[in-house]
């Protein structure tokens, strides 16, 4: 399984799934240690601000960033649950969960994937930044990018709650 949360739930999340997997994405200046239970090997950490555009002082997401999640996410064995929190749990998690769907599911339908994303996490408002360039690797031929627009911006919250994104 795959579990989606806010930095503020990691070490509740961890400890409730068995979690033995784990993504970060999260801004440079924020150290997330590595918690009990999840060998530092399994501990994926990419330092990145949420933005869409490049803005002066900030780090945006790049292609090295995207190679290495799927790389992590192609790697991993499925037999204990993987979790892959942000900041807010609601732009840089959600763009990976469905990245991950995506990437795990190469014959599933992208508007099918987003729209269970869109169920399970009504805050979602993945990364469009994140989505495009997995797109691309991925050989979606924009249709992650187009998926992701029809389900909108999601609802308006100060931190997402966690969910589990589904994977086959």
């Amino acid at each position: 399984m795959l579990h989606v949360c806010s930095l503020s739930k990691l070490p509740e999340t961890v400890a409730t799934t068995g979690a033995k997997s784990l993504v970060t994405l999260i801004n440079a200046e924020l150290n997330v240690p590595t918690p009990d239970g999840i060998a530092p090997e399994r501990h994926l950490n990419l330092s990145f601000n949420d933005i869409v555009d490049p803005v002066e002082g900030l780090i945006p997401a790049s292609e090295q960033h995207i190679e290495a999640f799927l790389a992590f996410i192609r790697d991993w064995d499925r037999k204990a649950p993987l979790i892959i929190h942000c900041w807010a749990g609601i732009s840089r998690s959600t763009a990976g969960a469905y990245v991950a769907a995506c990437a795990l599911n190469p014959d599933a339908d992208e508007y099918q994937l987003a729209a269970l994303l869109r169920e399970r996490s009504p805050s979602a408002t993945p990364n469009a930044r994140i989505v495009a360039m997995a797109d691309k690797m991925l050989a979606r031929d924009g249709r992650m990018i187009d998926a992701i627009r029809e389900i909108g911006r999601g609802a308006n919250a100060y931190e997402g709650t966690p969910f589990v994104m589904p994977i086959e």
